[in-house]
């Protein structure tokens, strides 16, 4: 049995879902985007990229950002397939 091929477009529906989600979480947290770069110690245009979608963030990267948000990658992941 063959499955769907999986969306690797910057802009697909569920990319684009869980950089809203993304996003979402750190405005929760009361972070700018600089803020949670410190804590990744990575430059805030990294933050900014994944957000606006320049950018894909891969597994470890994705799960990075959801300790330095303080949220379980699951939650994330759950509220984006929905």
């Amino acid at each position: 049995m063959q499955s769907a091929p999986v969306s690797r477009q910057l802009h697909s529906t569920k990319y684009a879902k869980l950089r809203e989600v993304l996003t979402a979480e750190r405005l929760s947290a009361g972070l700018t985007q600089s803020a949670l770069a410190d804590r990744l110690k990575r430059p805030q245009s990294f933050v900014s990229k994944f957000e606006i979608g320049e950018r894909h963030l891969d597994v470890i990267e994705f799960i990075g950002i959801c300790k330095a948000l303080g949220v379980d990658p699951k939650e994330i992941l759950g509220k984006v397939v929905r």
